[in-house]
């Protein structure tokens, strides 16, 4: 915990559980599922308080992994959580035209989402409580004491008239207590081993304004290299991986012709609780076995190129 206490997850839970319970009493609950080991453990430890009395709603924002919308909700649904699931890409695009800064782009993102919730909100009765998947190191940097470094949706981007009260039981906690947590309550790998992923999803690894013809390229990288980490035998041995769509465009060949494409970035990086983190030394014949399947399979992309940058001086995200 941000505390140094050691934490005890049976006994953190049990707390949680009463607490919960005091704080909501006979109310409703609803909470924004993103797919993440976040959102999900906070969906599991509520659930166990309050039962049906939590609805969890899972948005589609556009930016999510190749098949993740479908694949994760069936996977809520085997869980028993109460989940509706929501397709709203177009909304997000819409309020992203335009939009280059990263600041600004995390800030519309987080709106639409907020939007989008509020009005799936009010279709629940007797709903005055939203339960979120806060971590510290969420709030450490929303609220730093030298300015945000970057805004999370779901700490600097909540409007002031937000009409419902905050249940946040993971707020003091880091990234590796929550997996304990989540161990405790019996999740099983599938989520607990899966990177972490940002909030506003593929939208601040696709730099510039987002398109959908972006986010699809990037999406079909970004397969390709977690695909390709699972297959080595690497993807437990690296805490985050992200490929990253970067809008510059360079020379290159294929078929013996000149083209002229975007590049893909490839990241991965080791951390205990995202405040810093190193790069992780991949084996070379890896990352050439990647790059070469990426040119080759995703049109529109001539370059691949590995982040070498630790935390700090770069973040984890490049935006």
């Amino acid at each position: 915990m941000y505390n140094g206490e050691k934490l005890d997850p049976k006994a953190f839970i049990a707390v949680q559980v009463k607490e919960i319970q005091e704080q909501v009493g006979d109310d409703v609950v609803i909470l924004g599922l993103s797919g993440g080991v976040d959102s999900t453990v906070t969906a599991v430890l509520v659930n166990r308080a309050i039962g049906d009395r939590l609805q969890c709603i899972f948005v589609d924002h556009g930016l999510l992994r190749k098949n993740e919308f479908e694949d994760v909700l069936a996977y809520y649904e085997k869980m028993g959580l109460n989940v509706k699931g929501v397709r709203a890409a177009d909304r997000f695009f819409a309020a992203c035209k335009g939009i280059t800064d990263p600041e600004l782009k995390r800030k519309a993102i987080g709106k639409t989402f907020i939007d989008v919730f509020a009005e799936e909100a009010r279709k629940v009765q007797n709903a005055k409580w939203l339960a979120q998947g806060t971590i510290w190191p969420d709030i450490a940097e929303s609220h730093s004491d030298k300015g945000t470094i970057k805004s999370h949706h779901n700490v600097g981007g909540l409007p002031e008239d937000l009409k419902f009260g905050l249940v946040e039981p993971l707020k003091y906690l880091y990234k590796y207590e929550v997996r304990e947590v989540g161990a405790e309550l019996g999740l099983d790998s599938y989520i607990l081993g899966r990177h972490p992923f940002p909030g506003p999803g593929l939208g601040v690894r696709c730099l510039g304004e987002l398109t959908p013809e972006k986010i699809a390229i990037l999406q079909e990288a970004d397969k390709i290299w977690i695909d390709n980490l699972r297959e080595a035998g690497l993807y437990d041995k690296v805490w985050q991986a992200a490929a990253i769509f970067v809008p510059v465009k360079t020379t290159g060949i294929a078929d013996g012709r000149r083209t002229y494409d975007n590049v893909i970035a490839l990241r991965a990086v080791n951390s205990i609780d995202a405040v810093t983190a190193q790069i992780v030394h991949l084996p070379w014949d890896f990352l050439d076995k990647v790059q070469d399947e990426i040119i080759a399979k995703v049109k529109g992309v001539n370059r691949v190129v590995y982040d070498i940058s630790s935390k700090p001086g770069a973040t984890i995200e490049w935006e």
